[in-house]
């Protein structure tokens, strides 16, 4: 998934998608792909939208990765799941992997889609540790008595990280109609038709990287990579 604004990185974004940015010598995407080929992808379908046509110029068919491209164009935003109702004939006989397209990670991708089509869950989330620190001094008590403070404390959740394995079957919950889907509202379609949404722990080094500071810290990170 390769069509977001990227609003967040401006004003690098301005010139060129986000996918494109550079991370060391090669483009975030181009990181992505070339993992995918070694853990042994073929072929990778890209959903474009702001300049789209930079992302086709810059891989073309794919060829010179080793990789097969075909790409569909969003003509509107259709949000992290949308737009995999343009390809619903193409991705409709086999489990599939989704990735968002700018993110880096050493996560194994090829173990990830294999252990999801042994799992006989429709949609398995690859799931990302996140820590957040609460700035403030948080009240523990009941009613209006306070038992105890605790001191700007750090909560830790499990967030999805933009690896997704799905079997074809999820395909059915798209509109018929390309339109807006984000991932949170397609698995509460599968859950809510009775599927089975599994996830997976990433172990592994993973960024998304929105921020500018994520950028920086992508680059430095893949300063130590001797295998791109």
């Amino acid at each position: 998934m390769a069509g977001g604004l990227g609003t967040r990185l401006r004003p690098l974004t301005y010139a060129i998608p986000k996918p494109l940015l550079p991370i060391g010598d090669r483009p975030i995407l181009e990181i992505l792909l070339r993992q995918l080929v070694r853990a042994g992808f073929g072929r990778a379908f890209i959903s474009t939208g702001y300049k789209g046509e930079l992302i086709k110029s810059y891989f073309g068919d794919g060829r010179r990765l080793g990789i097969e491209i075909r790409y569909v164009e969003e003509q509107e935003p259709l949000g992290t799941a949308g737009a995999l109702a343009l390809l619903r004939p193409d991705l409709a006989r086999a489990p599939f992997l989704m990735l968002n397209g700018d993110i880096l990670t050493r996560f194994d991708f090829g173990a990830f889609l294999a252990r999801h089509a042994a799992s006989g869950a429709e949609l398995t989330a690859a799931a990302v540790r996140h820590q957040v620190t609460i700035p403030y001094g948080v009240i523990r008590g009941n009613g209006t008595t306070i038992d105890s403070i605790d001191e700007k404390p750090t909560e830790s959740y499990l967030v999805l990280g933009g690896i997704y394995a799905l079997a074809p079957s999820v395909l059915e919950l798209l509109p018929a109609t390309p339109a807006r889907v984000d991932v949170p509202e397609l698995i509460q379609r599968i859950i809510a038709r009775g599927g089975r949404v599994e996830r997976q722990a990433i172990d592994t080094f993973w960024i998304d990287v929105a921020k500018l500071d994520d950028f920086e810290r992508a680059r430095q990170e893949v300063e130590t990579w001797d295998d791109l």
